[in-house]
């Protein structure tokens, strides 16, 4: 009897061991920055090698002074760095990049905004832990929505939108809920491929990669994320800001994506009241839309933005 309940003590404690060291790891391997994050030139590179025309709006730009860096420290006490192309425009967007990516590989969404679609404003921010932004852990928008809020005070005008792609995406639309500055007199947002919320996208992860159901990990794994860095997955929910946002949002999606899948802009979609579009680009992966589908997605934001 006393070696049988030892054994099963031993295997119970050995269980707990094992979920607490796992959920340590997930913790780290889907919150940690990328190493190279302050590697401005391969950023750039990356770049152009996807988006071969966004070189010479870029060379043209760097050739009088355009193209601009700035660092702002946050009200939590970071150092923030953000780049903007600002010519005194009324007009200014915001292009807020993905998971483990940075400001610098989201200038083909800038060009479009400041040399296709009517002369805006363009502000790149990097978020907390990307780029040359301080912070140590990646944060799947919901505190960013805080940071992105404040670069709208910076460069407010009268005419704003939000552009967020992914992780961006999910975090333009966590910031829709939020009380804008006052004197904004035309604001919207475009949501390309972000997920519903955080707990959702780590539970697809770790059925894809892992063939593992969300219980225990996903609630350990909240749990300590919470404990150790003051919000929890399913606290970070692009679709609970949704259904309070009053403003236009235009939603894209790929109906390829699996990394994201393209079921979550569905349920985003039906969230929202009110003031919205939704396009579903054919045959595009995770965040490729532009790359798949160029001139539509330009008629698309065109359309949304008139």
């Amino acid at each position: 009897m006393k070696k049988s309940l030892l054994s099963i003590v031993t295997v119970v404690v050995l269980l707990l061991v094992i979920t607490i060291g796992t959920s340590f790891y997930m913790l780290s391997y889907a919150l940690s920055p990328d190493g190279g994050k302050a590697d401005v030139d391969s950023c750039y590179n990356q770049l152009f090698e996807c988006y071969p025309d966004t070189k010479p709006w870029v060379d043209s730009l760097n050739r009088v002074g355009a193209l601009r860096d700035t660092f702002v420290v946050m009200p939590t006490g970071e150092r923030h760095h953000a780049l903007y192309v600002h010519h005194g425009s009324p007009k200014t967007a915001f292009i807020i990049h993905g998971w483990r990516d940075s400001a610098v590989k989201y200038l083909f969404l800038a060009r479009l905004y400041e040399h296709v679609l009517g002369g805006y404003n363009v502000v790149l921010p990097d978020l907390h832990a990307h780029g040359l932004s301080e912070g140590d852990m990646i944060q799947m928008g919901w505190l960013d929505r805080k940071d992105v809020l404040h670069w709208l005070t910076i460069f407010q005008t009268d005419t704003m939108v939000v552009h967020g792609v992914s992780m961006g995406g999910a975090t333009t639309m966590m910031l829709s809920a939020e009380e804008m500055p006052k004197g904004i007199k035309d604001l919207r947002f475009v949501d390309d491929c972000g997920y519903t919320s955080a707990w959702d996208e780590f539970a697809s992860e770790l059925k894809n990669q892992f063939g593992l159901p969300p219980f225990p990990l996903m609630y350990t794994t909240s749990l300590l994320c919470k404990m150790r860095y003051g919000w929890s997955f399913s606290e970070a929910s692009a679709i609970d800001a949704v259904r309070q946002s009053p403003y236009p949002m235009l939603f894209i999606h790929g109906d390829e994506d699996t990394f994201v899948p393209t079921e979550m802009v569905y349920r985003l979609y039906q969230a929202k009241p009110s003031n919205k579009k939704l396009w579903i680009a054919p045959g595009a992966e995770h965040a490729s839309s532009y790359l798949t589908h160029p001139d539509e997605y330009i008629r698309q934001l065109s359309d949304f933005l008139k």
